[in-house]
């Protein structure tokens, strides 16, 4: 609509421009110079009210490719879906290029919708503001609601569309992660087993220190949810001993020794009184009778082996699994390409009261092995189907009881350091959480992850890129040289 008022107001003074050259002023004396000051009187009149009305109607408009000058799109459907007031003070120096531009992001979302006021203010002219609202730093964000209010020091529109979110929320879920078989640590945030305290690449230099990781660990996605507002902790599965009624969902992620028929029982009176459970499997886990039972009680059942995948794989390696199609799930609403190294079938098994949906699959060419290092012996004799990776499920274990929520999925390194962040991965676990705890119906947003640029390929992308410049380049070139030679040599 501000559009449409920018570019009406720009063709109405253009046709005012074009009639007045074409106008004539007729009369003599008096009633000419009359007739000249009523013209220009009109025309600054009309002019005056073309910049009220672009003014009131501002348009924003970014020819940049990368929409440089223009608020990121998760920050914008934050913001738009705002259903109660909300009151965002920015403090910043104007000499700072990048306090500026924040500034600026922060006014053009306050244009989206009324319910958020917008103010920014320069500290070094107006320090009583800064002082009433204790601010001491530059680049500070106030976000005021009805019921809380916080600061978020940052230039980043996502982190203060983060902000707003958590200070929206009534209370903050718990979000409880599974101990005591081996599970990845939410306190580990290195990515892999690598060499500190020098700067030389060479493993023999002097001065660098080997630091060991077993596992990858769940850092990255523990820092995610904090800042989306909810509290992680550590649960230990122990006999004999309930679960928090405070955990708001909780996660199993890679455990490395089988459960007790006595903890499987823990999880089925959680899941009995309305708990939310992600279980993330690696394929070489074994999967103890009664935690298998208890899944299948509620809707999912986990298979064994490996699945590969010649066609939808990530890169060159058919065992990482790359997945473009996704079921109409609230998890997997507007998900790009996700991928799981190495990943066991994970099955749904809706009965009267559950409902079952597998969330995403590999493609029909694909099959289960259970040596991953002799796949391709065991690929002759291998049944080709699509095969489930992950499902979600939903229902009641008993008729009186209130409704479970539940996500398995058969690869729990996807969700680690290393691959956290990367392509869609992220953005499918974080979407998982969100439905455990019931929040599916809200704007969601991923945290921003410091990541090293890479460009990322699919086993497609990598073969045309080989046809192109292996084959069909220098093919092209060896062809025109051959059809100069002939010419010559006629």
């Amino acid at each position: 609509m501000s559009a449409a008022w920018s570019v009406g107001c720009l063709a109405a003074l253009l046709i005012l421009f074009a009639a007045a050259l074409r106008l004539r002023v007729y009369g003599a004396g008096w009633r000419r110079w009359l007739l000249r000051l009523g013209l220009v009187a009109g025309a600054l009149a009309a002019t005056l009210a073309a910049n009220v009305a672009v003014y009131r109607n501002d348009a924003h408009l970014d020819f940049t490719h990368e929409k440089a000058f223009t608020p990121s799109p998760e920050a914008s459907d934050i913001v738009r879906g705002l259903r109660e007031p909300v009151q965002l003070v920015y403090f910043f120096q104007k000499e700072n290029p990048a306090g500026r531009a924040a500034a600026t992001m922060l006014e053009l979302l306050g244009r989206l919708n009324p319910m958020l006021a917008v103010e920014t203010v320069d500290i070094d002219r107006n320090p009583a503001r800064a002082s009433a609202f204790g601010v001491q730093l530059y680049n500070t964000a106030v976000i005021v609601t009805p019921s809380h209010r916080l600061q978020v020091l940052t230039t980043d529109d996502r982190e203060i569309a983060l902000g707003i979110l958590r200070a929206l929320r009534r209370q903050q879920p718990v979000v409880c992660f599974a101990t005591g078989h081996g599970e990845y640590d939410i306190d580990n945030f290195e990515f892999h087993t690598h060499f500190e305290g020098g700067h030389a690449h060479s493993h023999n230099a002097e001065g660098m220190a080997l630091v060991q990781m077993e596992q990858h660990g769940l850092g990255r996605l523990r820092r995610a949810i904090e800042k989306l507002g909810m509290a992680p902790r550590k649960v230990e599965l122990r006999p004999g001993r309930p679960l928090p009624q405070d955990c708001a969902a909780l996660i199993d992620a890679n455990p490395r020794t089988p459960h007790l028929p006595a903890e499987a029982d823990l999880l089925r009176e959680y899941l009995a009184g309305g708990g939310s459970y992600m279980l993330l499997l690696e394929p070489d886990f074994a999967v103890e009778e009664r935690l298998g039972a208890v899944l299948a009680e509620a809707g999912v059942r986990i298979a064994n082996g490996v699945i590969v995948d010649p066609v939808d794989h990530y890169f060159t390696d058919q065992q990482m699994l790359a997945v473009t199609k996704y079921a109409s799930h609230p998890v997997t609403r507007a998900q790009a390409l996700s991928f799981y190294p190495g990943a066991r079938p994970v099955e749904p098994a809706p009965r009267e009261g559950v409902r079952a949906v597998a969330l995403f699959a590999s493609s029909p060419q694909s099959y289960v092995v259970q040596d991953r290092a002799r796949y391709r012996e065991e690929a002759a004799g291998a049944a080709k189907r699509s095969y489930p990776i992950a499902v979600a499920a939903e229902g009641r274990m008993t008729s009186a009881a209130p409704p479970f929520r539940v996500i398995v999925v058969g690869d729990a390194d996807f969700a680690s350091n290393s691959f956290f962040p990367y392509l869609a991965n992220a953005d499918i676990v974080l979407a998982g959480v969100s439905w455990l705890l019931r929040e599916d119906r809200l704007a969601s947003l991923k945290p921003p992850v410091e990541v090293l640029p890479t460009v990322s390929l699919t086993n497609t992308q990598v073969r045309w890129i080989f046809i192109l410049t292996v084959i069909l380049l220098p093919g092209a070139v060896a062809l025109a040289g051959l059809g100069v030679w002939l010419w010559r040599r006629r």
